[in-house]
């Protein structure tokens, strides 16, 4: 008994996909496949091109600067440097001297009466009860009295007798009206300041002798000059007057400013 043929129900599975190879080629042939772009993949690859050949170009230039850049530093001799020159010091204007401090009180020197007391320059003063004496190098002697009424003890003042010639002035005088008398100075014309000497009789009574030497100037006359001024008002307000004893007035003794001062640097008298 032979077999029948399976039907096409029946077929394998070689058969089945021997049916879909077919199948599919024949869906392949109908497709028809796009053209290709071959002038846009040219332009593409000149453009690619131009980029690396700029790239490498730009490469190369910055490489040959950079060499030459060493090659020039290299070769190029160092520069010495400038040392900086140091600030000029601003110059400062000299501080202004400051004035000179008075002179220290100095108390009044206690002699007994009738002591001499050599002055300076042939001069010689002494103090009795009466006043004050003195003595020139040419034998010219004075005195001057506290007693006689012209000195009004009751309130500071000062007298002032001064002889000169051209190797200079003495100065002496009275001062009175005060226990306290701790400096005597006197100021001439041109400023410059004097310190004279006190002298005092024992137990302080209130009034003393003062005396000084100044240099000469260049007013002074050649010849002696005598005078006499007194001061009886105090400190603050002063009269002048001229006594007996006032023999000329020519020189420059008037016009220095005598100044009476305390223990604590008050003024307690001027003349003129």
């Amino acid at each position: 008994m032979t077999p029948e043929p399976p039907t096409r129900t029946e077929a394998g599975p070689d058969e089945a996909e021997r049916r879909l190879r077919a199948a599919l080629a024949e869906a392949a042939h109908e497709v028809a496949p796009a053209p290709v772009p071959l002038a846009a993949i040219t332009r593409e690859g000149r453009t690619r091109r131009r980029r690396r050949a700029t790239a490498l170009a730009s490469g190369c230039a910055l490489a040959v600067a950079a060499v030459t850049l060493i090659l020039v530093q290299g070769l190029s001799p160092a520069r010495q440097s400038v040392p900086a020159r140091p600030p000029v010091p601003v110059q400062q204007p000299p501080a202004p001297s400051p004035p000179s401090p008075p002179a220290p009180p100095r108390p009044p020197r206690t002699v007994a009466p009738g002591e001499r007391v050599a002055a300076g320059g042939g001069w010689t003063v002494w103090l009795t009860d009466d006043g004050k004496h003195w003595s020139g190098p040419d034998g010219y002697e004075n005195s001057r009295s506290v007693t006689d009424g012209n000195v009004d003890a009751d309130r500071p003042g000062i007298t002032h007798q001064a002889q000169g010639d051209a190797r200079g002035t003495f100065h002496s005088g009275l001062y009175y009206g005060t226990t306290d008398a701790a400096r005597m100075e006197i100021t001439g014309a041109n400023g410059r300041k004097t310190t004279a000497t006190l002298l005092r009789l024992p137990g302080e009574p209130a009034w003393g002798v003062w005396y000084a030497s100044t240099p000469p100037t260049p007013t002074t006359s050649p010849g002696t000059t005598t005078g006499t001024t007194d001061s009886g008002t105090g400190a603050g307000t002063t009269t002048t007057s001229s006594s007996s004893d006032n023999t000329d007035t020519t020189g420059t003794w008037p016009e220095d400013r005598v100044t009476l001062y305390d223990t604590t640097g008050r003024v307690i008298a001027t003349l003129p």
